[in-house]
């Protein structure tokens, strides 16, 4: 169960690194944010539920 642990605050860093690049120029770039719209809002959805995760998986292993 720790290396789910692990695994899933792992990829909750790198998603988060992601999103610190992607939204702001998806934001600056005119007519990208249209583009890139449904792509950072389900790349939001999966940040929000990897918390979640995270968050029992740490009940578990604690």
């Amino acid at each position: 169960m720790l290396i789910a642990f692990q695994g899933a605050v792992a990829a909750l860093v790198l998603l988060s690194f992601v999103l610190i690049v992607a939204v702001p120029v998806a934001l600056a770039s005119p007519g990208e944010w249209e583009r890139s719209q449904r792509l950072i809002y389900a790349g939001s959805a999966l940040w929000t539920l990897l918390i979640i995760l995270i968050g029992v998986l740490d009940s578990i292993v604690a």
